[in-house]
């Protein structure tokens, strides 16, 4: 029996997200998602953003995670 992967494992999130060529509207997509659900995802395990999604995202993404830190998520 093969192991089962977790696909919100920490690990599992960051490459998938590589494999989506970080791109969080393209991993939103490959997790059937709605893209701010992928946002919180990637700000709980604190996975950075890619630059383009930085620019689109950044404001949106820091609070989630300021938000996730303030309440030890």
């Amino acid at each position: 029996m093969e192991p089962r992967v977790d696909p919100m494992d920490r690990r599992v999130l960051e490459r998938n997200y590589d494999y989506a060529q970080r791109n969080v509207r393209l991993l939103s997509m490959w997790y059937d998602c709605e893209l701010e659900r992928m946002l919180e995802l990637l700000a709980k395990h604190d996975i950075e953003l890619s630059r383009n999604d930085e620019q689109q995202f950044g404001t949106y993404y820091r609070s989630l995670r300021r938000r996730s830190s303030c309440y030890g998520e």
